[in-house]
């Protein structure tokens, strides 16, 4: 192979790390290093001299740490083999990130399990450029926005899922509430993700929160705004108007059926003692509203159960005995909900005890 007079890269804006596809080079070759790049010499696997912005005449002077290894000899055009390998240290701000599955969260208001997607960009940037270069590339000769973003893209989306959930809890909010704090969790998701990245030589530079949403035909969703929509109506009207308003609707719908109470009333508002009698009637429904206001939505319990190596659900409990009387879940099945740490054995959590007890064994063989 013929020696190499002059060294250098082209960068383009995704990729970060490029090797030089030749060794053979001499002594009196130009290395032309770009802005907003480094080149590193490297032997042996071994990172040896750096050179910054520049065009660098390789002598013996200026490859000191080499110099040591192979022996350069002093002037002349000697030839040397080494390896030149460019770090690109712009900064990259338009990454896309996402959920490729929703994100199973407890809304701490109405505390139904809710599945949440998510999605925005984040902007990064080498900040040492020799860490990064020994602890995640190795011996990859181009390493790309792409690898970068799929390397740490497990890191991201698990803080996002504790970013999100830490502040439902903390501020007791409903998750239809979440977009109105799009930029706060952008801003703590910067200080957590740098924990990670800055021991790879990287720093997050912005990160940002596009959208926070649950798919509108899912039935958590219509469960949550059916109840976010009772609690403003009755906001609105206050709690005794509420009350008469449903005691109404519950007067008409039994006249439509010819129910006793529509004719009581009836009865009642005939002749002179019409008003009297009226208000007899409304002052006996008035002292048993409290049943006619609709129930507070109750947290129904759900699980997730793992079946064929596979995470399945959210189920109720209903459909997991189904699952446990057809033989898919057992005693020995993993099980999981927002109020447990980790993995449990169902014959291990109480939920499941009378569930076991009530089917029946095998048959006898």
């Amino acid at each position: 192979m013929a020696i190499i007079d002059v060294v250098k890269y082209e960068a383009n804006g995704n990729e970060f790390v490029f090797k030089f596809p030749s060794q053979d080079l001499r002594i009196g070759t130009q290395l032309v290093v770009g802005v907003a790049q480094v080149a590193f010499f490297v032997k042996g696997g071994k990172i040896f001299d750096q050179f910054e912005t520049g065009t660098h005449t390789l002598k013996s002077e200026n490859l000191p740490f080499l110099n040591k290894v192979i022996n350069l000899p002093f002037g002349g055009s000697s030839p040397f083999q080494a390896e030149v390998w460019y770090i690109n240290l712009i900064s990259k701000l338009d990454v896309k990130w996402g959920t490729s599955t929703p994100i199973q969260l407890e809304d701490p208001k109405y505390g139904i399990i809710i599945p949440v997607r998510a999605y925005g960009q984040y902007g990064f940037r080498i900040i040492d450029s020799r860490k990064f270069l020994e602890t995640l590339v190795g011996n990859m000769h181009i390493f790309s926005v792409e690898k970068i973003n799929e390397y740490f893209k497990g890191k991201i989306l698990s803080s996002l899922t504790s970013i999100i959930s830490a502040k439902l809890v903390t501020d007791n909010i409903s998750i239809l509430e979440i977009n109105t704090l799009l930029e706060e969790l952008s801003n703590s998701a910067i200080d957590r993700l740098n924990t990670e990245f800055i021991k790879f030589g990287i720093e997050v530079i912005n990160f940002y929160f596009i959208s926070i949403n649950v798919p509108e035909e899912d039935s958590s969703l219509i469960k949550i705004k059916e109840a976010k929509a009772t609690a403003a109506k009755i906001q609105i009207m206050g709690k005794d108007v509420y009350q008469m308003d449903r005691s109404f609707n519950v007067l008409d719908k039994a006249a439509e059926n010819g129910s006793g109470i529509a004719g009581n009333l009836m009865g009642a508002g005939m002749g002179i003692g019409l008003g009297v009698g009226l208000g007899n009637q409304m002052n006996n429904l008035s002292g048993n509203l409290n049943t006619n206001i609709p129930p507070t939505l109750s947290p129904v319990q759900t699980f997730f159960v793992i079946i064929d190596n596979q995470e399945k659900g959210p189920f109720d409990l209903n459909k997991i005995k189904e699952l446990i009387i057809k033989k898919i879940v057992t005693k020995e099945t993993l099980v999981w909900n927002s109020g447990m740490p980790n993995w449990e054995i169902a014959n291990k959590h109480p939920e499941f005890e009378n569930i076991f007890k009530s089917v029946p064994p095998p048959l006898p063989k």
